[in-house]
């Protein structure tokens, strides 16, 4: 699934596999599809469902039903649409992470989903607020439900803990230092990786039990390995190393916590 190196710094490097890198791209299109349709729904609130002609606006006796209506409609299909492309622009992150090396594009890369919430509400916010023909119940209303979509849409797009090239290539570089090659097991509702299926975490989960490459692990979006390296070791018949404590502080650093 991955493969490590390192470069002129002895920094462990990490470079999805081919399959990784394909299968992110993927969801990176269809997460800009999605969101491109977002705006587009957005210009067609702002620039047409919010201005009636004349005529309508006398016949209706203020702004028209079926356009506060469907304006509705509009603000709960972008939220939806933001938070799908959202969803699958992390999945893309966690198969095809960003470098912390690049401090820029890091940011803007897991964050993008945030940004795009944002871009996709606050202007037309800021319209329905604005618009002379609503009343204050309908701007009240269908603003109140832009604000709180456009709040869902932003949290669910920040990505509070960013997977990063660094962070996979130093928990393969552990798990292959303590247990001599890249596997590890995981459950499908534990939160965090181990060294063996036989781990007392692990013995008593009503969840199936997978293993494969911490790459694997990450992309599915466990956190990493268990910090209770010592422990575990114990219990998958290994013998700690001396500098156990180090390497737990190396893999808290690559995580950035």
């Amino acid at each position: 699934m991955a493969k490590a190196s390192e470069d002129n710094d002895s920094t462990p490097t990490f470079e999805p596999m081919p399959e990784a890198k394909a299968s992110a791209k993927t969801k990176r299109m269809i997460a800009l599809g999605l969101w491109a349709v977002a705006i587009i729904l957005e210009l067609v609130a702002i620039f047409w469902l919010l201005r009636p002609p004349f005529d309508e606006l006398v016949e209706a006796q203020g702004f028209p039903q079926w356009r506060w209506y469907t304006l509705i409609g509009f603000v709960v299909v972008i939220g939806i649409l933001a938070i799908g492309g959202s969803l699958l622009w992390k999945q893309a992150n966690r198969l095809d992470p960003a470098s912390r090396k690049e401090p820029v594009k890091f940011f803007i890369q897991n964050q993008l989903g945030a940004f795009i919430a944002l871009l996709a509400f606050l202007p037309l916010i800021a319209m329905i607020f604005l618009n002379k023909d609503m009343d204050a119940k309908q701007k009240n209303i269908a603003g109140g439900a832009a604000i709180v979509v456009a709040i869902i849409a932003t949290v669910v797009g920040i990505d509070f803990q960013p997977l990063s090239k660094e962070q996979v290539a130093v928990e393969s570089q552990v798990v292959r230092q303590l247990v001599g090659q890249d596997l590890v097991w995981w459950s499908a509702g534990g939160g965090v990786v181990h060294l063996c299926e036989g781990v007392s975490d692990l013995a008593n989960v009503t969840t199936a039990v997978s293993s494969g490459p911490i790459s694997e692990a990450l992309g599915l979006g466990k956190k990493g390995i268990t910090l209770e390296l010592e422990d575990e070791m114990g219990q998958c018949g290994f013998t700690a190393p001396s500098n156990i404590a180090d390497i737990v502080q190396w893999v808290r650093t690559a995580r950035g916590v």
